[in-house]
């Protein structure tokens, strides 16, 4: 599969006609890994992802109509650019407790809908993409919400059990952000 940009191409525009397993399988895996960052079990997490992950963030932009048509965007800012090394620090600095982002630790919801399969070669490697809603709650005060679409390549472990992700891209609709840290996954 070709190396993707965050979002260069609306995934409405590819649509593919998976198999209703693979689908399905595709979904559960998705409900799976929301389910384990919300109840906090990073190490679990971690094992979702493969060792040469991409794991990025940015911003998103306003970029005017008659801009867009002559293809001129304001630059975007990485809010995550990551690899598998970072997160696993990311996962440690949790696990001590001296996260002040973290203290007390947010309460997440990720709510994922309209999965969509948007290429697949072969059953071992697909590109995937979804909407999600994801709540964080830390202190009583201190309730926000992020809106955004995933674009999720996957790959299949080896042996044929389950999936790893790859690379994940992440846009959010806000365009400017309102929370104090943001020290959760996406």
């Amino acid at each position: 599969m070709p190396e993707t940009a965050v979002l260069d191409k609306p995934a409405a525009a590819r649509p593919v006609r998976a198999p209703l397993a693979l689908q399905h399988e595709v979904e559960q895996f998705l409900y799976h890994e929301a389910a384990l960052v919300d109840e906090g079990r990073f190490r679990s997490w971690l094992e979702l992802l493969a060792d040469d992950i991409q794991y990025v963030m940015k911003t998103n932009t306003l970029a005017l109509t008659r801009d867009r048509r002559k293809g001129i965007a304001p630059p975007s800012t990485f809010i995550y650019n990551e690899d598998k090394f970072q997160l696993e620090r990311r996962v440690a600095r949790l696990e001590t407790g001296n996260a002040w982002a973290e203290e007390p630790a947010s309460r997440t919801r990720h709510i994922v809908t309209n999965v969509r399969i948007l290429a697949w070669d072969d059953a071992d490697e697909i590109e995937v993409a979804c909407n999600y809603l994801l709540h964080r709650a830390a202190k009583p005060q201190d309730h926000y919400d992020f809106v955004g679409t995933r674009r999720d390549r996957l790959r299949r472990v080896p042996g044929g059990e389950g999936w790893q992700i790859f690379d994940r891209q992440i846009e959010l609709d806000q365009f400017v952000l309102l929370a104090p840290s943001i020290s959760i996954f996406f």
